[in-house]
């Protein structure tokens, strides 16, 4: 039997990091959890639409509730995925939990927003939301 050749330890050791990565199986635990929020998520983001865009007009309201659930599918969609893929799944859902938006949320909400307007995913990483949000604002008036 010939004998079994050892492995340098450089070798050795970048094999033992790459098994402790996250593998795409690994990210995606959280997924069916994710999943579950989704109708809750879709509610949130169809009611900050209508309430971002009627304003205190309320027969714009109404018209504008089927737009923004139409808007919020896709979205929420959006959002499980890149979360489900983003391997911090339990700090987005930590945020999530605490209402906040932190970094990790933010993160995946740029992300979602440039690929529902047809950009690069990673082209809005350089602003924060709130300057994504005060350019919208400047370009509707």
């Amino acid at each position: 039997m010939p004998p079994v050749p050892l492995l340098h330890p450089r070798l050795l050791l970048l094999a033992a990091l790459a098994a402790l990565q996250p593998s795409p199986a690994q990210a995606s635990l959280m997924k069916p959890v994710l999943d579950l929020m989704r109708p809750q998520l879709e509610t949130r983001i169809t009611r900050t639409c209508v309430d971002a865009l009627a304003g205190s007009i309320p027969e714009l309201t109404k018209q504008l509730e089927q737009p923004c659930r139409g808007l919020a599918a896709p979205t929420s969609r959006c959002l499980v995925r890149e979360t489900a893929t983003s391997g911090k799944e339990l700090t987005v859902l930590g945020e999530l939990l605490r209402q906040e938006l932190g970094p990790e949320s933010e993160r995946i909400v740029k992300r979602c927003i440039a690929q529902l307007v047809g950009l690069p995913a990673a082209s809005l990483e350089g602003l924060s939301l709130q300057q994504l949000a005060e350019r919208f604002r400047s370009t509707r008036r």
